[in-house]
């Protein structure tokens, strides 16, 4: 009996620990923003980038990769406004969608941030 009382002790202080430890690297909004941001423009620069027109004298795909480099603060703000997040204490679910011109097509992102970490749960095209 005694035996189960330690263990009940020890794995009901692990849990407490662990919960501690989540709620204090819940990440914020603004940590969300900074990862969309950084993963979204290398998805432009790695995807979008090189299917660009060669409209132009093949202006927009050489400067590409600098238009959304200059861009890059228009896109966090895009994404600030366009992001729903509920803290659920533990962690937060983050749902952004983004209607972007072409040829960019617009998403909807949905993230769980825990642990100071983001895992981008889904991604749709429409």
């Amino acid at each position: 009996m005694e035996a189960l009382q330690l263990v009940s002790t020890v794995g009901g202080m692990a849990l407490a620990g662990i919960g501690g430890l989540m709620v204090i690297t819940n990440p914020g909004q603004n940590d969300y923003e900074h990862y969309a941001t950084d993963a979204l423009t290398e998805y432009l620069k790695q995807e979008v980038c090189p299917q660009a027109p060669e409209q132009l004298g093949g202006f927009l795909r050489s400067y590409c990769k600098t238009l959304i480099d200059t861009g890059r603060p228009h896109i966090e703000q895009v994404i600030a406004n366009k992001t729903i997040r509920q803290n659920y204490l533990l962690f937060s679910v983050y749902e952004t969608e983004l209607s972007l011109p072409s040829p960019v097509p617009s998403y909807e992102f949905g993230t769980i941030g825990a642990f100071q970490q983001f895992y981008t749960y889904e991604a749709q095209e429409f």
